[in-house]
Parts: structure tokens; sequence; C-alpha cells
């Protein structure tokens, strides 16, 4: 941690941004900076499968945030608004390049929701990614932001410009999507296992 924003960590990120916005101080903005650098690297490399890319994200991702800083109205918490920042950055990118990054998820996201069949499937970390790969950054994204980083889905709609009832379709569609593609994977390693296997019994017997 900078000795600078030792003593920050009572501030909320809310009071940090006040602070800063009223005082022009560095050492505000740098506690803000050491909070969320971190998390926000790690989303930009969620995207891109490349360290130094998702550093330069990062980076100019902060750089707009000093710019855009004082327009931040408290309506959603700080966390929400840097997060839409960040993949809203992050996809005009994509879309500039026009080049689809593989997903490199350390961890497996939860994509169930009460009442819903799909909650009853244990998604491996492996296959998951395999399926997440076959559905777009756009449809990744909200998924992410909804079952990550527990956006609401007003929070949601504002990034997109759409109306929540158009993001709950996308995200039952999504959600729909993610689960065929799941399900055909699932199906496609069990053909192989058996096929592999009747394989095995032929060559036993001769």
């Amino acid at each position: 941690m900078s000795v600078h924003s030792i003593g920050m960590n009572h501030y909320t990120d809310e009071q940090l941004v006040r602070m800063y916005v009223d005082t022009q101080r560095n050492t505000f903005f740098e506690a803000l900076y050491e909070r969320y650098a971190d998390k926000v690297y790690r989303k930009c490399l969620s995207f891109v499968k490349d360290q130094a890319k998702a550093e330069d994200f990062t980076h100019d991702i902060f750089l707009k945030l000093i710019v855009r800083i004082g327009t931040f109205k408290e309506s959603s918490k700080f966390s929400t608004w840097l997060f839409s920042i960040t993949y809203n950055y992050c996809m005009d990118q994509l879309r500039l390049t026009k080049k689809m990054a593989e997903d490199e998820l350390t961890e497996t996201i939860d994509v169930a929701e009460e009442g819903e069949d799909i909650e009853e499937i244990e998604m491996d970390a492996k296959r998951l990614r395999q399926a997440l790969d076959g559905i777009s950054h756009e449809e990744r994204t909200i998924l992410l932001m909804k079952y990550q980083d527990d956006f609401s889905i007003k929070d949601i709609a504002d990034t997109f410009g759409l109306t929540e009832s158009a993001v709950k379709m996308r995200l039952k569609r999504t959600k729909e999507k993610l689960k065929k593609r799941y399900l055909e994977g699932a199906m496609f390693t069990m053909l192989i296992i058996t096929k592999l296997t009747l394989l095995v019994k032929w060559w036993l017997k001769h």
C-alpha cells in the first residue's frame, strides 16, 4: 500500500470521490486506484488473453476515470459505476479491433436463479469456459455483470442503454444458450467415452 494512502481505509469509496473532486488532492485518487486497480485489471484480462494489453486497458480506464470522476452522481455504488466504465471500454476496444479474444476465467460463476432448471446443473470450470467461449462478448458481459459483480437489472440497463425488460430477456436467452452449449459439450464427452469403451471391449475380445 502506498505511504500516501495509509489511513484512507476508513473512508468509503464515495467519500474519497467527493474529497478528490473537492480538493483535487492525488492522495484520495491514489486510494481509489489501490482499491480497484487489480479488480479492473482482472476484468480487462477476462476480455483479452494478453496481460500487457490488459495492463494498457487498465491504465487507459483510470485515465478516463480522472476525466469523468466529477460526473459520478452516487445514484449507484462507485464500484458499479467504475465496472460499467471498464466493461464499456473493453467492449469498445474489441469492436474497434474486430477481434474476439478468449476469456480466461479463473473461477466458475453461478448462472442459476431460483425456479430455473439450469440451477440443477453442476458445471465444472473447464466445460463452463468452453460454453462461455461459444457466446458473444456482449452476452458474456451481461452474465458477468449480473452474476459476478452483482449489478442490478437497472444498472445493466443503464450501462447498455436498454430497458430493464430487454435486459431480463437477454439474460434469459443468454442463460438458455449457455445451458444448451454446456449440455452439448457434456453430451459430446459422453459419446466419446462410450465409443472408447466399446473399442476397448472389442480389442479385449480380439
